[in-house]
């Protein structure tokens, strides 16, 4: 997009003149490019001086007219008035009319600092990840903050694993969306890892690699390389490509300590953070190392990757919605035809259950991430 066409698309976002899908792509592009981000701030205010500049000179003319127009009527009497005497003379005649408008000035400013931080990109302050501290390589292709590692063959997935002496730092939980080793999890967890391993719920852990990751959306996918690991057949549970409905009640499973642990909740909003269109809003206990896990509406179908929580409120968590892990998908098997065999579930086999019995099928496929 040239840079017309560019601020063309600026302007029509801030007037909201975009249709709904428009604005939407419009506001992706602004969360994966900061250059586009802050032009949109820098236009907004641009035309709000603008803006101001015209109420100003509106004004001005305004008092002109009165001025003049009370002149005639004789009501007041035009003084010529030289130095001090005219300042003065204007001052103790205007002086009302200053006072409104200093005021008028100084609500601008402050509708001008509340637009700023309105529009100026934040790094979510109120947030914070939900990895935990954990105690005692391939080629590369990026596009606009995704990154896809593609493993050449099995030689080399051999030649890149370290078994022994590795410092496991960073720790959080993932879920399979594949029985061929094909997990789910947040960026943030593995970030600049070099080793990966993954552990199930009967403490079995498995060497893994990452295909890819979307740092804008803070998903991950890895794969599981350990000759111990058995494919299974199906998943019990689905994906689901929307969000529930508010107030609907969800669950998750996820490693905050080393044994699984089961949370409840309710969705409490389709958006998340500040109306953030990438994640969605829970009502939900979540701790340090629940990031990356699976939440799960009560037909067990996974609804979003539980990734942040809010540090001002009790109970507030975020969640990446599910529907972006079938994009996260796409683009891998759009980059290497050895992932064309994946195959996302999307009916869940443990529909109708209550949550005990939910609980007991899913388990088994949630597991404690770690990186180094």
């Amino acid at each position: 997009m040239n840079d017309i066409k560019m601020l063309d698309a600026v302007e029509r976002y801030i007037r909201g003149e975009m249709e709904p899908g428009e604005r939407l792509q419009f506001e992706n592009l602004r969360k994966s490019n900061a250059e586009v981000d802050q032009l949109v701030v820098e236009h907004t205010l641009f035309l709000q001086q603008i803006n101001q500049f015209g109420q100003r000179k509106s004004f001005k003319s305004s008092l002109n007219d009165i001025h003049t127009d009370l002149t005639e009527q004789g009501k007041i009497e035009s003084m010529k008035l030289t130095g001090k005497a005219r300042i003065v003379y204007l001052w103790k005649r205007y002086k009302r009319v200053t006072a409104i408008a200093a005021s008028i000035a100084g609500i601008t400013a402050l509708s001008i600092s509340a637009l700023v931080w309105a529009f100026a990109p934040r790094q979510n302050s109120s947030l914070i990840d939900l990895n935990r501290k954990v105690e005692a390589v391939a080629d590369k292709q990026k596009t606009q903050g995704q990154e896809v590692r593609i493993l050449r063959d099995q030689l080399e997935i051999e030649k890149n694993k370290v078994k022994k002496n590795i410092q496991y730092k960073s720790g959080g939980t993932g879920f399979l969306v594949d029985g061929k080793g094909y997990l789910i999890t947040n960026a943030h967890i593995i970030r600049q890892s070099k080793n990966v391993a993954v552990i199930n719920n009967k403490g079995e852990q498995f060497d893994a690699v990452v295909l890819f990751t979307d740092n804008a959306k803070d998903i991950a996918i890895l794969k599981i390389i350990d000759k111990s690991y058995k494919t299974i057949a199906s998943l019990p549970y689905g994906i689901s490509k929307t969000v529930s409905d508010v107030a609907e009640p969800i669950y998750t499973l996820g490693y905050p300590r080393n044994d699984i642990v089961y949370s409840e909740g309710y969705l409490s909003a389709r958006t998340g953070f500040n109306g953030d269109t990438l994640s969605c809003q829970l009502g939900i206990a979540a701790n340090r190392g629940n990031s990356g896990g699976p939440v799960f509406n009560h037909n067990g179908e996974v609804i979003g990757i539980l990734s942040t929580k809010e540090t001002e409120s009790e109970g507030v968590a975020f969640a990446i919605q599910s529907k972006y892990i079938f994009d996260a998908f796409d683009y891998l098997r759009n980059q290497d035809t050895a992932h064309q065999s994946v195959k996302i579930p999307a009916r869940s086999a443990v529909r109708g259950m209550d949550k005990q019995q939910q609980v007991k099928k899913i388990q088994d496929y949630v597991f404690m991430v770690k990186g180094d």
